[in-house]
C-alpha cells in the first residue's frame, strides 16, 4: 500500500463524513438558501471571533478575496518571501486585483513584527506605493509547519493598527496551530481583519475553505466570489463535510503532529544532519537532502510519496490517512533512500 506524504490535501473522506454529506439538507447557495452552508459559515465565524463568513471552493480563492477586501488596486501588500499568497497562488493578487507586494526574508515563516514595521509605508504620497495590509501565515507551509506565537502577532497588530495598516491571516492550517499551541481559535482570529481557513487539508474534507470577517466585508466578498466564478448551488453536500470535520477531526490533529515528530526522529537517527526533530512543531517535516529528485524517485520505487520544496529539501506531511504503521514504514524507506 502506498504511503502518500506529499500533502495533507490528499486525504479521502471517511465513511462517517460521506454519510454526513449524503444526508445534508441543501438549497441554492447563490440565493443564500442552503442551510448547511449557512451553518458552516456561522460556526466558523463564531470560532474565529468574527461577525460573518463565506464558504469558498478553494483556499486560494478565500485568500484572494480576503486580500481584495483589504488592498485596493495599486496599493501594497507586505508579507514574508515564502508566503503562500505570493509563492503558490500564481500571482493572483497582481493578476486579478492589481495588488503589488513587497516581501522580507523569513525565519521559518514566523511572524516578524519588526520586519513589517521596517518595510511598510502606509501613506507614501502621490508618487509612491502605499502599504495597505500585511499577511501572517499560521501555520507556515513552506516554513515547515511552524507556529507563529500569539504574542508576536499581538505586537504586529499594535504596530499595524497604529499605522492604519490591516491584517489578513492565511489560516489554512490554523487548526494545527491551535492544537499545537493550545491557543483558542478566536484569540488568533480576532487580531485580523480577514481570516481564511481550509477544510480540505488537515481536517480531511474533500474540498472547501472559509473566509471570515465583518458582515460588511463578507457581503462584498460574496459579490467578488460570484464575479470570479465561485458561486455554487446545492453545495451543502460539501459544507456538511466541513461541519463533520469541525466536530470530529480537529483534536485528532495531535496524532498527526506526533507522527511527524516520530518520522523526523527516525530519519535524524538514521541519517545525521537531515533534520533537527526539535524543529517539527506540527504535521510538516522538511528534510535536507543532497538531491531531492533522486531521493523522491527512490522513495516512489518503494511506494512512499514525498514532495520537493527545492533541489535540496523534501517535504513530508502527515495526515488523517497515515497511521503509525505507515509512518514507520515511510521513515525506514526515507532512511534507506538517503543512505543509498
Amino acid at each position: 500500500m502506498t504511503v502518500d506524504l506529499r500533502s495533507d490535501t490528499v486525504t479521502r473522506p471517511t465513511s462517517a463524513m460521506r454519510a454526513a454529506m449524503a444526508e445534508a439538507p441543501v438549497g441554492d447557495d447563490v440565493y443564500g438558501e442552503d442551510p448547511t452552508v449557512a451553518e458552516l459559515e456561522r460556526r466558523v465565524a463564531e470560532l474565529l471571533g468574527h461577525e460573518a463568513a463565506v464558504f469558498t471552493p478553494t483556499g486560494s480563492m478565500a485568500n484572494q478575496l480576503g486580500l481584495r477586501l483589504l488592498v485596493a488596486p495599486g496599493q501594497e501588500l507586505i508579507c514574508d518571501d515564502a508566503a503562500h499568497v505570493v509563492r503558490a497562488e500564481l500571482g493572483a493578487a497582481a493578476a486579478v486585483s492589481g495588488i503589488t507586494t513587497r516581501t522580507f526574508p523569513t525565519a521559518a515563516g514566523r511572524c516578524d513584527p519588526e520586519a513589517v514595521a521596517a518595510l511598510m509605508r502606509p501613506d507614501a504620497g502621490p508618487y509612491m506605493v502605499s502599504t495597505s495590509a500585511t499577511v501572517v501565515e499560521n501555520t507556515h507551509n513552506f516554513g515547515g509547519g511552524t507556529v507563529s506565537p500569539l504574542d508576536d502577532i499581538r505586537r504586529l497588530r499594535k504596530i499595524t493598527s497604529d499605522a492604519g495598516v490591516r491584517m489578513h491571516l492565511d489560516g489554512a492550517r490554523i487548526w494545527n496551530a491551535h492544537v499545537a499551541s493550545g491557543t483558542p481559535l478566536s484569540s488568533y482570529g480576532e487580531l485580523f481583519d480577514t481570516v481564511s481557513v481550509c477544510l480540505s487539508k488537515g481536517l480531511g474534507a474533500p474540498v472547501g475553505s472559509v473566509l471570515a470577517s465583518s458582515a460588511e466585508r463578507v457581503a462584498e466578498a460574496r459579490v467578488w466570489r460570484k464575479r470570479l466564478g465561485g458561486g455554487m448551488r446545492q453545495v451543502g453536500i460539501l459544507a456538511a463535510a466541513g461541519l463533520h470535520a469541525l466536530d470530529h477531526h480537529v483534536d485528532r490533529l495531535a496524532d498527526d503532529h506526533a507522527r511527524a515528530k516520530r518520522l523526523a526522529e527516525v530519519v535524524a537517527e538514521g541519517v545525521a544532519g537531515s533534520i533537527d526533530p526539535g524543529s517539527v512543531e506540527t504535521n510538516i517535516v522538511v528534510l535536507e537532502v543532497p538531491d531531492a529528485a533522486r531521493v523522491m524517485a527512490r522513495c516512489r520505487e518503494q511506494d512512499v510519496l514525498v514532495g520537493a520544496l527545492d533541489s535540496r529539501h523534501l517535504r513530508a506531511v502527515t495526515h488523517l490517512d497515515v497511521d503509525d504503521e505507515a509512518v514507520d514504514r515511510a521513515a525506514r524507506v526515507l532512511v534507506s533512500a538517503l543512505r543509498a
